[in-house]
């Protein structure tokens, strides 16, 4: 649950101000979880079944083709939007490990720091399940937790600038409107867990007299508990002493202790390699799924080998294209993690229980749809203009 997103947080605080910027976390971390509870409650709704992956839930409340349609494309959108991004984050971050612990060597370009992440997860890649990652996955979940607390933590040791400003840092209202826009998202994205819950959800084992819902349930408070503990410090710490020139990744920013700062990188890079395999996890039982079943491959060895490996390779090039972590962030977090997250459990919550209308559940399903529309709609604008701006001036693979 806790993404590298969490590095972004003080730099969307910085374009939102203190008022709107407190509020929305809070506000995303109240409606990621209740949504979040619906769909662990939802995992065995009916009877004998068990909806194991995502787009079968929403198959169940949408339709066969429907739901397929609806569900699939958006969780897809999510998984790969946020391998892409975990490459960024591991390239910049072994590229800051390494500039903190010797600042006198030549360094390569950021270019090559992502083939390096990316050839980690070229072996990486082949684990077959879930199960399988389990250590990679508990390694990851740690060094979330002791990156997050560095973040915030090496901000205070460097302490408060007499100089720094809280002012919105914008050229014009335009601009600052946009701005806010695309830190919604960079918000948003924090909070992906949503497309690969019910996936791990079902590696619990599960029967009538003790339903996977209890244990996951209370893995999701846990993770929820782990996410506050990590965001708010890094983001309110990180903005109160950055202000409004903190960097798109606070980590970027902090300079000493220099053995500290680099110990925190490698472990967002540790962090980072184990969240793109859980990612990348359900996007490899999608494809070799189809690739088996509609187009009548044998399954074998091989062809695993070929379609994970090809599967990096292209995650790799869209990362070294696109290099921009906030705005990248930012309309990965509002084109997709948004209604995954934050709206579409709540629209088959409706489909399926049908509450009674102008209810608590109603009026809060209906509440966090309208906030999750808006959401949806108004930070890909602010973000694609941010990128279309960074990308004036960037020499694409350079």
């Amino acid at each position: 649950m806790v993404g590298a997103g969490v590095l972004s947080l003080p730099f969307a605080m910085s374009r939102m101000g203190w008022g709107p910027g407190v509020i929305v976390l809070v506000l995303s971390w109240t409606i990621t979880l209740f949504t979040l509870w619906q769909m662990v409650e939802m995992h065995e709704m009916v009877p004998g079944k068990r909806f194991d992956r995502y787009h079968e839930l929403g198959q169940h409340a949408f339709g066969e083709k429907l739901g397929l349609y609806i569900v699939v494309p958006q969780q897809l959108v999510v998984q790969v939007g946020t391998c892409i991004a975990y490459t960024v984050t591991g390239g910049h971050s072994l590229k800051k490990a390494h500039d903190s612990i010797c600042s006198d060597c030549s360094t390569f370009k950021s270019s090559w720091w992502i083939v390096i992440f990316a050839s980690i997860n070229f072996v990486l890649c082949h684990f077959p399940n879930f199960n399988s990652m389990s250590a990679v996955s508990f390694a990851a979940a740690v060094m979330s937790l002791t990156y997050s607390i560095i973040a915030w933590t090496a901000s205070l040791a460097r302490g408060f600038q007499p100089d720094i400003s809280y002012a919105i840092k914008a050229r014009s209202t335009a601009d600052a409107t946009f701005n806010f826009f695309t830190s919604l998202g960079d918000v948003a994205f924090a909070y992906a867990g949503h497309s690969v819950a019910l996936e791990i959800q079902a590696t619990i084992p599960s029967t009538p007299e003790k339903p996977s819902k209890g244990p996951m349930w209370r893995g999701v408070i846990w993770a929820y508990v782990g996410v506050a503990f990590c965001y708010f410090p890094v983001a309110i710490v990180g903005y109160y002493v950055f202000g409004n020139s903190v960097a798109d990744n606070v980590l970027v920013g902090l300079e000493h202790p220099r053995w500290l700062i680099a110990a925190a990188n490698i472990f967002v890079v540790i962090h980072v390699i184990g969240g793109y395999q859980v990612y990348a996890m359900s996007v490899f039982d999608m494809l070799e799924t189809y690739l088996v079943v509609k187009l009548k491959f044998p399954p074998s060895i091989l062809l695993r080998f070929i379609t994970r490996t090809i599967y990096v390779v292209v995650t790799m090039i869209i990362a070294i294209a696109i290099p921009f972590f906030s705005s990248l962030l930012g309309f990965l977090g509002g084109f997709a993690f948004a209604p995954t997250s934050y709206f579409l459990p709540c629209i088959i919550w409706l489909k399926i229980y049908k509450p009674k209308r102008f209810s608590l559940s109603w009026m809060v399903n209906w509440t966090c749809i309208i906030l999750g529309i808006l959401l949806m709609t108004l930070s890909p604008i602010g973000a694609l203009r941010n990128i279309i701006l960074s990308a004036k001036d960037y020499k694409f693979f350079s």
